[in-house]
């Protein structure tokens, strides 16, 4: 007999880290905050389904890099909160392989409770540090590095600096992506910095927005695509991006480089 689907039931709950917030939408999916955040959308009936519109964004990039289904990825993704992204290319991807890594013991095991996940070996949830994850992972073992953490409405730190960003480095395999969710206010100070920082370790960056968001006119998003090799930029994945409910922009080349006009970050400034 199979096993019954998870039922999540809405709520407030306490987790290792403060508070996780359950809420049905509207659309018969559920809205999963942490601390007051937004952290993720699931919808029990679609595994394919992105609510947010920066994980559409990223997954874009990594379907217009990787076309083929059956190709065999292994994705670490830094940030796991209801694993939306895993799951979504979990789907898309049936042979591939993920690890989430979520800083929070309970909420990791609330949404294996509530959400009828991949189990192990397709997708594996550990508990711990982003950056203590990574930097005991073998060197050339993942083809995506994806970074989704936050504390409240911030990246932590020690997860933006170029010790950091060679770690991801080191364990990405020749030509695989390093996939940053980067959010900043409309200043865009921090994202610029982040830009400048990550293209001092990587050879290529390109990056995905709405306009608005690059003009400076909201805060927001931008999703900051490495790596080494050539960068998912066709013409299938600019008409992608432009036909999603909210449309966005690829930034390529010397535009991407010049957006990235901030301070470098470095560890011992983190601290």
């Amino acid at each position: 007999m199979a096993a019954s689907r998870p039922t999540p039931e809405a709520g407030v709950f306490d987790i290792s880290t403060g508070t996780a917030e359950l809420v049905h939408s509207v659309d018969g999916g559920w809205l999963l905050s942490v601390n007051g955040a937004q952290s993720s959308h699931i919808d029990p009936d679609r595994p394919d389904a992105l609510d947010f519109e920066y994980m559409r964004q990223a997954s874009a990039a990594i379907v217009d890099q990787y076309p083929d289904p059956a190709t065999p990825l292994r994705v670490l993704h830094l940030g796991a909160a209801a694993c939306a992204l895993p799951r979504r290319l979990a789907h898309r991807y049936p042979q591939s392989r993920h690890v989430a890594v979520e800083i929070d013991a309970e909420l990791a095991r609330l949404a294996r409770e509530w959400f009828d996940l991949p189990r192990a070996p397709r997708l594996r949830i550990r508990v711990g540090d982003a950056r203590e994850v990574t930097e005991s992972l073998r060197e050339q073992t993942r083809d995506v590095v994806m970074r989704d953490a936050f504390s409240a409405s911030v990246t932590p730190g020690h997860l933006t600096t170029v010790e950091f960003t060679r770690a991801v480095q080191r364990v990405l395999v020749p030509g695989g992506l390093y996939i940053a969710n980067c959010g900043d206010r409309r200043d865009l100070a921090s994202v610029r910095s982040e830009v400048s920082t990550i293209a001092d370790v990587f050879a290529n960056v390109e990056l995905i927005s709405d306009p608005s968001m690059f003009k400076g006119r909201r805060s927001g998003n931008i999703v900051v695509v490495a790596g080494d090799g050539d960068l998912p930029e066709s013409a299938a994945l600019e008409r992608a991006l432009r036909a999603d409910p909210e449309p966005s922009r690829l930034m390529t080349g010397r535009d991407a480089a010049a957006f990235g006009s901030g301070k470098i970050r470095r560890d011992e400034a983190s601290e």
